[in-house]
């Protein structure tokens, strides 16, 4: 018994001399650990404020703001562990691996990345646009690193992926500041030309959210079998657009009415084959 009790002294021993010797670099590793994280947080929030005030995108500072973050944090881990006397070579190696291995496994997520740093950088459209992309027509609501997320009309939330966005067709209504109306009113050849145009003209030129610069324009379209088609064509705001666009129909549809001027139906054609006998 005896012997063991002092074998297991002298394993103290020399366990206890170790740590003594071994505790600086512990100690001197915790501390840069714990002044590296909060120096990190400084840092963070200096570079998210000076993008602030250069006006960047929101979307593109939170990105590179969490790009910096993770490097950082990165970087203060391999001084961590090097600090605790810990090979970081062969760790290095392994992270490269790693990385390697996640980049293989997720490509679909990488292009959608990638995706989203063109759309970021490049700005099609921003938050609050009003895109149709991949069949959606709506509202941006957030541009997250892989999917863009946009609110419907009917307040319906879609998520699209950023690779497939980035890469296909995107109609913006938001862009610019005017929107014209693209309207079309089907009249009977009996109806008088004149004085539908003028009843449309006036109709347009009394409702103020028509624009004055441009002009509104009405002409005849198309002189189809059945019907006269005249081109209805007002511009207004871009956030006037859809009020303008019904108000018009709303509005010609009642002075056609009281005028006497009708509106000619679609009439379909019948083949031979279906013909009544």
């Amino acid at each position: 018994m005896t012997p063991n009790i002092h074998n297991a002294t002298s394993y103290l021993s020399v366990y206890f001399k170790e740590f003594i010797g071994y505790s600086p670099k512990l100690i001197t590793a915790f501390v840069i650990l714990f002044i590296g994280l909060y120096a990190i947080r400084i840092i963070n929030r200096l570079i998210r404020k000076i993008m602030i005030k250069r006006d960047l995108d929101p979307t593109l500072t939170k990105f590179l703001a969490d790009i910096l973050l993770w490097a950082l944090r990165i970087l203060l881990f391999v001084t961590f562990i090097s600090k605790l006397g810990i090979e970081t070579s062969s760790f290095v190696a392994i992270l490269g691996a790693m990385g390697l291995a996640v980049g293989l496994s997720l490509q679909g997520s990488l292009s959608n990345f990638a995706g989203g740093m063109l759309i970021i950088l490049f700005k099609p459209f921003k938050v609050g646009h009003t895109i149709e992309a991949q069949g959606v027509i709506a509202t941006v609501c957030e541009i997250q690193i892989f999917v863009t997320q946009l609110i419907t009309a009917n307040n319906q939330t879609i998520f699209i992926p950023n690779g497939i966005l980035s890469n296909g067709i995107i109609t913006n209504y938001s862009l610019l500041q005017q929107r014209r109306a693209d309207l079309t009113f089907s009249i009977s050849y009996d109806s008088d030309i004149k004085k539908a145009k003028n009843i449309i003209l006036t109709l347009l030129k009394n409702n103020p959210k028509v624009l004055e610069n441009p002009e509104p324009e009405v002409f005849v379209k198309n002189l189809t079998d059945s019907a006269i088609e005249l081109a209805v064509r007002p511009w207004a705001k871009t956030e006037d657009y859809g009020a303008v666009f019904t108000e018009t129909l709303e509005s010609c549809k009642i002075a056609f009415d009281t005028a006497g001027i009708n509106i000619q139906p679609f009439v379909k054609e019948m083949s031979q084959s279906n013909s009544p006998s």
